[in-house]
């Protein structure tokens, strides 16, 4: 089993495995490339992006500047958007569906060292999976932590720090973020 596989089934890698650094530097080159594009080139920054996430839903906008550690780890559902400095640690699989807003200086992290402190200084780590459903609303300065789903409909507060699974139709708040409340399914 490689590492790359090792990573995506949530087993104890080696992120310094040779074939993980090239994918990541191949990783800087492409955001390197993506955040220079003229920022109303709005056609060369679509095919930057096509090129560096795994897959890029209709109508997606993701404003530059992005970080991501892999990038190809990472799928938009359709009418994405992406606000500016959103940082993808997507050294495991960031699933974001349909109609999903992330405000500024929002962290999506599917990484965590592990435990045992000769692991951590070995470089060992774990990834994982971070989904966001359908039509959820992450608030400026979210930090989601591995493992976590945020379900449909649900709205994340300002500066929260997401350490669980939210239900869907939720407003959460806080760190460590809880609900406070549940939302209505639709609009009225």
């Amino acid at each position: 089993m490689t590492e790359k596989e090792k990573s995506y089934a949530e087993m104890l890698y080696q992120p310094g495995d040779a074939e993980l650094v090239a994918d990541r530097d191949e990783t800087i080159k492409k955001l390197y490339l993506y955040n220079n594009i003229y920022p109303l080139d709005r056609a060369a920054r679509r095919e930057a992006l096509e090129k560096l996430l795994g897959k890029v839903g209709k109508g997606c906008v993701v404003e530059q500047p992005l970080f991501c550690t892999y990038g190809y780890n990472t799928t938009l559902g359709d009418n994405v958007f992406l606000n500016v400095n959103c940082k993808l640690m997507d050294s495991g699989k960031i699933t974001i569906g349909n109609n999903v807003f992330i405000a500024p200086n929002v962290c999506l992290i599917t990484e965590e060292h592990s435990m045992d402190v000769k692991e951590r200084i070995a470089g060992f780590e774990y990834t994982h999976p971070v989904t966001i459903e359908d039509n959820v609303w992450l608030c400026t300065g979210v930090m989601v932590l591995p493992g976590v789903k945020i379900g449909k409909n649900s709205v994340i507060g300002a500066g929260s720090v997401v350490t669980k699974d939210i239900p869907p139709n939720s407003l959460a708040v806080g760190t460590p973020c809880r609900v406070i409340r549940t939302l209505p399914e639709t609009a009225k």
